[in-house]
């Protein structure tokens, strides 16, 4: 008897690929509750323009705790711990400042 190759799909098909603006799409990560939540795409296109943050991100110890944050199986208990590290707390408060841009209140006019 000749081994015929298997044939779990159409020929030429690969499994379904992901939705073509990216890896994930947001729905796959937030529920309804979330939504009021959501950074609009276009201000987390301003994250990988800042130089201040990408200055940050060259600091190899807050890239091993966004990695370990990454991978945790309990994100949130480990976030509250990393809130009390100076260095990610920085982080943090540096992407808030790009996607919420304090509002300019008290500016004198000139």
């Amino acid at each position: 008897e000749r081994c015929q190759p298997r044939q779990d799909s159409p020929a030429g098909q690969d499994p379904p690929a992901a939705p073509s603006a990216g890896p994930w799409s947001l729905d796959d990560i937030l529920g309804e509750e979330d939504e009021q939540d959501r950074v609009p795409l276009q201000k987390l296109k301003l994250l990988g323009e800042s130089q201040e943050l990408r200055d940050l991100l060259l600091n190899p110890h807050l890239r091993q705790l966004l990695l370990t944050l990454d991978q945790a199986q309990d994100k949130s208990s480990l976030l509250r711990k990393l809130m009390q590290e100076p260095l990610f707390v920085e982080f943090a408060d540096c992407c808030l400042g790009i996607v919420e841009p304090p509002e300019k209140e008290n500016v004198l006019p000139e």
